[in-house]
């Protein structure tokens, strides 16, 4: 099997490259960033094309490296908070992206699947339990919308013309490597002060899943990518509150740090997502870092990183 994934130089393309390739995958990355020759092994990737997800930079790879198996679609806006601060630039990056992606597998190989990696912002606030994907949808900020309307366009593309597809909704994917966000703002303070004065109350409540598990997840569900477009959930399916992460992450910090909220609401921030798993499950999924080895081992890397 030959996959391409779009933005693969970023916190979960970096994990997906290593993991498919250390399962037999031939692995093709496009996107921004340079990945000197020599790194090419390393990164778990056999080829990279540096530049935007458009006809030109996908014909050339197509004509260098043969037709793909599938595309894994990452390439898209990443955060809440920057498509507050620059909604068309993250709109471009998600939505303009996705629509050159899927009319060149349109127009030049129409037999490539693709899996769109979406995310729970779709789902909005209103939730107070776990969320089948079958949940009404209601974008809370104009990064959610933006996905939900990436998700409009595979299913149009899908139902148009016969494209093979399947859509993940990750939820609150962590991990060593991952440099911006809630945990990497909190040992950044930590480590400046002993102390993080965090946006929030605390009592949000998120659906954590380890970058290395999200990776699997992708792998498994590329599999199911076919006419029917099936939607899977990315998470665990247990729920924990910001602020019982932030402690446990000062624990492992330090015995005197301390953490404190602003009691400020975030706009875009939905009060509670916690994922139905069921369709994963069903799959064969089951998440195999447990949250707290998992947040241990972020500090760990931030410490090694940062020192």
């Amino acid at each position: 099997m030959s996959i391409l994934v779009t933005g693969a130089r970023g916190f979960i393309g970096r994990a997906l490259c290593r993991h498919l390739t250390d399962q037999g995958v031939r692995v093709c990355g496009l996107g921004h960033g340079d990945v000197p020759a020599g790194e090419l092994e390393s990164s778990g990737l056999a080829c990279w094309r540096q530049g935007e997800v458009d006809f030109a930079n996908l014909d050339g790879l197509a004509a260098a490296q043969g037709p793909f198996s599938a595309v894994v679609h990452l390439a898209g806006g990443s955060t809440v908070g920057a498509s507050i601060r620059a909604p068309l630039e993250d709109f471009n990056r998600t939505c303009g992206t996705s629509v050159q992606l899927l009319d060149w597998i349109r127009a030049r190989s129409p037999h490539t699947a693709v899996l769109v990696i979406s995310s729970a912002a779709v789902y909005g606030g209103g939730h107070s339990g776990p969320i089948r994907e079958d949940a009404a949808t209601s974008p809370a900020s104009p990064y959610g919308t933006h996905k939900l309307v990436m998700e409009l366009l595979c299913r149009s593309y899908v139902r148009n013309f016969g494209i093979k597809a399947a859509i993940l909704r990750l939820f609150s994917v962590y991990g060593e490597g991952l440099k911006k966000q809630l945990l990497w703002d909190l040992c950044a303070a930590l480590a400046r002060d002993g102390s993080a004065l965090l946006a929030g109350s605390g009592e949000e409540m998120r659906d954590w899943i380890h970058v290395s598990d999200a990776a699997e997840l992708i792998r498994m569900v590329v599999a199911k990518a076919s006419i029917e477009c099936p939607i899977f959930n990315g998470g665990t399916g247990r729920c924990s509150k910001v602020a019982e992460i932030a402690a446990y992450v000062a624990g492992c910090w330090s015995s005197a740090a301390q953490v404190r909220f602003s009691g400020e609401r975030r706009p875009g921030d939905p009060r509670c997502l916690l994922a139905d798993p069921t369709r994963a499950t069903d799959i064969g999924f089951h998440p195999r870092i447990e949250l707290h080895t998992g947040l241990l081992r972020y500090v760990q890397w931030f410490r090694e990183t940062t020192s």
